[in-house]
């Protein structure tokens, strides 16, 4: 059984995730972090992703800068400290920030290539999906997957098992 991506109700737009330069002006970021190359998204944590981009993550998906950096195993006091410096992350923690701009990325593409409607937030989305047990994980949720790239690879892969109605 396929599970429908339906737009929710009051969502406003994603906020730009302004710290993928480079992307095509006709493209989201989100979907830019998913269609880069491996290359392409391997400089992009080697340079860091602004400690920025975590608090647009957070305010894209809905959620509060504390329930990323749990979802994502961040250092508080580091993020903080990067933050208020407007440094970059690490390059372990530019991974991860990367990884779930990625997986909205996925959704925003999915979405697309459906003909689904154009001011779909699939941010807002996939921070509300990510919180649901799921089945297909024996109960967990895919919030509980975010914080390693193996995990936030199975949550993208049961992305595409959705898309694919292999979903069950």
């Amino acid at each position: 059984m396929a599970i429908a991506l339906t737009p929710l109700a009051n969502s406003p737009l994603a906020a730009p995730a302004t710290w993928l330069s480079g992307a095509p002006p006709d493209i989201s970021p989100y979907a830019h972090a998913f269609r880069a190359t491996p290359r392409e998204r391997i400089d992009m944590i080697r340079q860091g992703i602004p400690a920025q981009a975590l608090l647009d993550l957070g305010k894209a998906m809905g959620v509060s800068k504390e329930n990323i950096m749990l979802r994502l195993h961040l250092p508080r006091a580091t993020i903080n400290r990067r933050i208020s410096k407007r440094e970059a992350l690490p390059v372990e923690c530019s991974e991860r920030v990367l990884g779930m701009q990625k997986i909205i990325g996925q959704v925003e593409v999915m979405l697309a290539e459906s003909g689904a409607e154009a001011d779909f937030n699939a941010a807002r989305w996939v921070g509300e999906w990510i919180e649901q047990p799921s089945p297909a994980l024996g109960g967990a949720r895919p919030a509980d997957y975010l914080d390693t790239i193996e995990g936030q690879e199975m949550v993208a892969g049961l992305l595409g098992q959705m898309q694919s109605g292999a979903y069950a």
